[in-house]
This record gives structure tokens, sequence and C-alpha cells, in this order.
């Protein structure tokens, strides 16, 4: 074989931050109050919330307008923090609050934040010049500019496919599979997908700092300026958590235990998982059929390859009246006879837990009606016309009614989770669809709620069910959405030129917080080149969730469509994960107390070695 050699153009884009009127903080004018960990200061032209949530992390939230937002419960689990001793010291010029790990200083005129370690060393500092502070509020963004240090580089930001290091760089964060024209084949620009966002970095200077708003947010780490870097949102408040570590690993911790740390999945999703268009994707609906299924799994354990996870993607589903593919019935297409008997013939095959493709709209099939009832009965979002179609999974009871006259029907014939797709239409135009769902002021934030919604309610809804640790898979996420594993990095052809940015992809979401991730080894469509699928799926195997999945009809991703030397490595690969398999459950036992992904980018682990912020290599961490 020849050697493996990826390439990949970057496109440059850009977006504009506001130039419409600014209104900062003026000068510092009093401290208001003190309760418990809180401090609240008043400015001559806002106020502004300090809480220390610990010794070496710190809540800053500001407002203009003398009122803060209810505290939500979709990105953030907790907002009850034990009491932080801390001390208070005042002169002309300055405040100092410090607890043993760190030091908050206010610059008083103007109005200016700076965080240090406790000796003194300056980790974040607000810039600002000698009339304004540095944080503002528009009728566009609110936002805040901090000084740069020389040598300070970023990570983070969600599952990104174009750059680990991103100092110098721009992004805008806000949930979708990235606009424009297809990049080179067949697919969105990877450069501008945006699958998993997460408003959150740690600096090389050894801060994180986690932007708890929802919404978009626009981000200069240092592209317009050596000087400083900036962040606004486009609406809601300034509320950002800044953390100390110094080390990454810490940050990790500290984040988690404010967004929710992953659950333990259960161990048998370490398996291979493979998905499966039941014999017929788009188009090819009608050669789908329950033998089908069966007999994909059959093929597997003739082989002697090892496998645990099975799910039916889309075309299980009878395509209802108002939405085609882009919604769920909840009814399953004609050509699946008895689809009980189908899953019991899959688990008397050792199959440890099969599941179904959904989208999250209602749609009216032959026999549930649930479109009808649904909104005569107020469980889907409202849209302007009064026709909505979303589940409104924020939303307990219309959560309970969806699983009780959906999911359920399902689940009582033996599907055990959910794949949980198309979460970035709630807001946006959908894949199959011209439709964009709810419009609206509020869901400029909501939309990027939604899909932590989305997947939370099979989930929690499924563990209980199934009386053991719940497992969901889905391809959206945001803040918080660790807490519903596992994350998959969505749709990308079967082209070297994809490969190399779905890497990127798994390395950034483990920096930002998501240790759960798997990817379509070998590409989601088009048939592969045989070293392709060879290589991608030996990078698959020793993924956190080895996920095997494709659409091209009627080739498919199963190795023997790709040849006997692919089978032969194939096995192999997936042998030996199984082998891996005690290793890699501590590993995901670490990752579940600390925060720690199992797939680690190399500057986890070295962020003071620059030769590491764009090496493009991941190690597993096992004790032998």
């Amino acid at each position: 074989m020849k050697f493996l050699r990826l390439s990949l153009i970057f496109c440059i884009f850009t977006f504009g931050f506001s130039a419409s009127a600014q209104t900062f903080l003026g000068n510092f004018e009093e401290i208001q109050s003190e309760t418990g960990n809180e401090i609240t200061l008043s400015t001559s032209n806002g106020l502004v919330k300090i809480e220390f949530i610990s010794t070496d992390a710190a809540r800053i939230r500001t407002s203009w307008n003398g009122e803060f937002a209810e505290n939500e419960p979709w990105m953030v689990i907790r907002y009850d923090w034990p009491q932080v001793n801390y001390n208070k010291k005042e002169n002309d010029q300055e405040l100092e609050f410090s607890t043993d790990k760190i030091q908050l200083k206010i610059g008083k005129k103007p109005f200016a934040i700076s965080i240090l370690e406790r000796n003194g060393k300056v980790l974040l500092e607000e810039h600002k010049d000698t009339n304004n502070s540095s944080s503002y509020t528009s009728s566009e963004h609110t936002g805040t500019t901090f000084k740069l240090q020389p040598d300070e580089h970023f990570f983070g930001f969600g599952e990104r496919m174009d750059f680990l290091d991103r100092r110098g760089k721009k992004l805008r964060l806000n949930v979708g599979r990235g606009q424009g024209l297809p990049h080179i084949i067949g697919a969105y620009n990877p450069l501008e997908a945006n699958y998993s966002p997460v408003p959150f970095f740690m600096s090389t200077a050894g801060y994180g700092l986690f932007l708890h708003n929802a919404h978009p947010t626009n981000w200069d780490m240092g592209h317009s300026s050596n000087d400083t870097f900036s962040f606004n949102a486009e609406g809601g408040e300034l509320d950002y958590y800044v953390m100390y570590g110094p080390d990454f690993s810490t940050l990790l911790d500290t984040y988690t235990n404010i967004t929710g740390k992953s659950p333990l999945l259960p161990k048998f999703a370490l398996g291979l998982h493979v998905g499966t268009y039941s014999g017929g994707t788009w188009g090819h609906e009608a050669e789908t059929s329950t033998q089908y299924v069966i007999d994909l799994a059959k093929k597997f354990r003739t082989l002697g390859i090892p496998l645990d996870v099975l799910h039916l993607d889309s075309t299980w589903r009878f395509f209802g009246e108002n939405g085609g593919k882009g919604a769920t019935t909840f009814e399953w297409r004609e050509t699946f006879k008895n689809p009980k008997a189908m899953f019991d013939s899959l688990y008397a095959l050792n199959l440890n837990a099969v599941g179904l493709h959904l989208r999250p709209r209602f749609d009216n099939g032959k026999t549930y009606r649930l479109l009808d009832k649904a909104r005569k009965g107020g469980y889907v979002y409202p849209e302007e016309n009064g026709e909505g179609e979303f589940v409104n999974f924020f939303d307990q009871k219309s959560v309970d009614w969806w699983w009780n006259e959906g999911v359920k029907n399902v689940a009582d014939q033996g599907a055990m989770f959910l794949k949980t797709d198309e979460g970035s239409a709630f807001g946006h135009k959908a894949n199959e669809s011209d439709k964009v769902g709810p419009q609206g002021e509020e869901i400029k934030s909501l939309h990027n709620l939604f899909p932590l919604a989305y997947a939370k309610a099979p989930f929690e809804k499924f563990q209980a069910y199934n009386k053991i640790r719940g497992m969901n898979h889905t391809r959206e996420g945001y803040a918080g959405i660790q807490r519903y594993p596992f994350i998959f990095a969505g749709d990308w052809p079967s082209e070297w030129q994809y490969f190399e940015p779905v890497i990127k992809a798994g390395l950034n979401i483990g920096l930002s917080g998501v240790g759960n991730w798997a990817h379509c080894m070998g590409g989601f469509e088009h048939v592969a080149d045989p070293e392709l699928y060879i290589r991608w799926t030996q990078f698959g195997l020793l993924s956190p969730i080895a996920h095997l999945f494709g659409m091209e009809h009627p080739n498919y991703k199963e190795p023997w469509n790709y040849g006997e030397e692919a089978t032969r490595i194939f096995k192999f690969y997936d042998e030996f994960r199984y082998q891996l398999i005690p290793y890699l459950y501590s590993t995901a036992y670490q990752n579940h107390n600390t925060g720690k992904p199992l797939m680690r980018a190399l500057v986890l682990d070295n962020q003071d070695d620059a030769n590491t912020y764009e090496l493009q290599t991941s190690i597993y961490w096992v004790k032998v």
C-alpha cells in the first residue's frame, strides 16, 4: 500500500463584529452586596456579579439593565456550590478578591477584571483604554476583549474540523452541518461544520473559559490583532466561567463539573456498532426487509467478526404525509414483516442492543396520526402559523407523550436506544426539506439548546425502561452534550479529503469535554477506494466508539464489500479492539470521573510543547 497522504485546502472565512453603538460598563461605583460566594458590584452603567464556585474558578455575569436571567438547566447542571472562603482588599485604584488559588482584581477607572494566579502571575486580563472598559453591549452583540499573551494558544470550541490551535483564527459557533457549496465532492464544507460547537476553550497560559450563552457566538482569537482576543454573543447575557488549571486535565475536570460528567456507557457499547439501511437507502426503500437485517447480523457471526450493537437507519420508518423523510411516524415500512420477531432473532444472535433512527418532528402515518394528535394536545413546539411539528423537548409533558405514544411502541417490540438525527433542524433548514421550523427571537438561543433536550429525552427514558446504563447516538450537540452520549461526526463522504478533518473533529471535541465520540468509519457516502476504507476503519476501530455505517447502495460499508484483504484487516482490528476493551473501559471510567477524553490530542498532556499544537495524532492512555 502507498503511504497515507492527507491534504486539506483551508478556505478563509470572515464574520463581522457589530459596528453599532456600544455601551460599556463605565467606572466602578460600589460593592452593592456580598452574599455567600457571590459579590455584586455596581458600575456607572451596569452591574457585575462575581461568584466563586471553587477556590480555582469563578462565574462572572454582567447586566446593563439591572436584571439577570434565571439559571438555565440545559448547559449547566449545578448552581449550588459549597462555601468558598475569599479575602478582600481595596484601595483607590482597585479591588481584590482572592482565594488560596486565584486572585480577581477589579480596576476601578474604567472597570476592568483581571484573573491571576495566587503568586501574582496574570492569567487573563481585560483589555481597556483610558476611557472605556472592555465589556460592552449593543443592539446586536454583547461581548468583551482580553489581552493576548505573547505565547498563548487556544484549544477546544467543540467538534471543529479545521484546526486544533485557534490562535490567530476566527470562528462562529452555531449548531449546523456547515453551509455553502459542497466541498469538492458531495458534502457541505467541513471548514464551516458546526455539528457540535462548544463555547469553551483552554489556554496554554493555564486557564479555561466557558461562555455560558446559547446564542450564536463569534470569536476572534488574535486574528485581527496580535495583542487581543475577543468574543461576543448575538443576544443574551455576558456570562462566563473562568477557571484555573494550570494543566488542561484540571481544566476539563472543572468544566465538566459545571456542565456535567459523561455517564459510563454500558460495557458492550465499547464493542462494534453497525448501522444499516436494511437493504435500501434513499430511493431504494422498497428493497428493505426484516430478513436483510437478520442476515446481516448472521454474516458477522459466520465470519467471526465481533459485533455488539446494531441500529436501523431512516428507511425502517414509513414516511408520512407532511414531513416525508424529515419526520417520524413511528410506523414501520410495510416491507418490515413482524418487527418484534426481527428483534428477537437479533438478540438470539447475542447482539446486546438494537436501536432505531428518527427525526425530531412528528408526522401522520396510516394508523397513529401522531402529528394531528400532538398538535391538538399541545405537544409540538408552537410555530407562527399554529402548525408546529417539532416535538417540544423543552417540556416534560411533551416528552412523556412522545415516549408513551411513539417511542414506547418500538421499545416494546425490542428497540433499546435511538439515533437522534437532525437536531440542527430546529429553527434552521433541514436536510431533506425546505422547512425551517419555528422562527423568532427566542429561537436564536433555543436552536443551540434543542440538540441537548432532544438527546436527553431518549437517553433518560430508555435508561429507565431498559434498567441498564443509558446510551444515545446523536449527531448535534452544544455545551453539556457529553451527558447524553454519544456524538458522531456527521455525514462525510468516502473521499480522502474528509479523512483528516474527521480526525481533527475527534481530537477537538475531546479537548472540549466530550469523551464518547464516533464517526462513520470508511466515510458515510460514496464507495471508498479499498485503501481509504482500510485506513479509515483502522482508525475507527481504535476510536472511542467504533461505528460502521454508510449509505451507498447496494455496497454499504460492511468489510466483505471491499474484498478479502479489507475483510481480513477489518477482522484483525476488530478483534484487537475487543482485546483492548478492559483498558478502554478503565479509560472510559476515568472520563466519567474527570472529563478527560478517551481519544487525546498530544497537546492535552503536553501543553508547553509547541510541537504538539497542530499535531493530528491521538493517543490512548492505558495501564498495562
